[in-house]
């Protein structure tokens, strides 16, 4: 899921999104309220991660714009005030959540989930293919009963291929939803990280799930006769 974080103080915004990031989570990040407000408006986010106190644009006008755009995700204003107007003027303008700095991030990361469960479409909690499982509350991987310990990295590409479900996904829309990089033609990294996932999840298992498209990228894919 993709998430956007408009946070102007350098250090938390950095701390923010590496979190996140290692949540399994694909994060942009905006310094400013206007390059905020740009993202929101013509991004796909499934939950936006807003302060209060910006540069060009304060956090009151970037979630007048986001509504005024129509977009419905979620909104978890972060900030440093703690005024009890401030919070009850958040949510009038449609905030769904309000948590005040300094902040735990494993209270932040809750609230990320439990927002992000509240959407309008229900993210299932377990993803399947064949007697592949992939709990996503839990971290957990299993196929065929058996536990299988992937890498954050990893869980994330398993859970991009279990969700894009075939559907052929290139190295550049890989390296840029995992890797949060341009894809370099010149480093093998995807096709490492790809042969280390099937080392876990498909060469002690029948049938193979991971399908190398050449030319074009990789597919999950379930034979029919399963």
């Amino acid at each position: 899921m993709k998430i956007l974080i408009v946070e102007d103080e350098q250090k938390t915004g950095d701390y923010l999104k590496q979190g996140l990031v290692e949540a399994s989570f694909v994060v942009d990040l905006a310094r400013d309220g206007l390059d905020g407000m740009h993202l929101a408006q013509t991004g796909d986010y499934d939950l936006v991660v807003l302060d209060v106190m910006l540069p060009r644009l304060d956090g009151w006008g970037v979630l007048r714009a986001i509504r005024a755009a129509g977009k419905n995700m979620p909104v978890l204003f972060l900030t440093a005030r703690d005024q009890v107007e401030d919070r009850v003027k958040g949510l009038e303008l449609g905030a769904d959540d309000y948590l005040v700095k300094p902040f735990a991030f494993s209270e932040l990361l809750a609230r990320v989930r439990t927002l992000l469960r509240r959407g309008k479409v229900m993210e299932p909690e377990v993803l399947k293919a064949a007697d592949l499982e992939l709990d996503l509350l839990r971290r957990r991987v299993t196929r065929a009963g058996r536990r299988i310990e992937l890498t954050a990295k990893e869980f994330a590409l398993m859970e991009l291929l279990l969700r894009r479900r075939g559907e052929v996904l290139t190295r550049s829309l890989i390296a840029s939803q995992i890797w949060d990089m341009n894809f370099d033609s010149d480093t093998n990294v995807i096709e490492v990280a790809v042969r280390r996932l099937r080392a876990k999840v498909d060469d002690d298992f029948e049938p193979k799930l991971i399908v190398t498209v050449r030319g074009m990228g990789y597919v999950l894919e379930v034979p029919e006769s399963v």
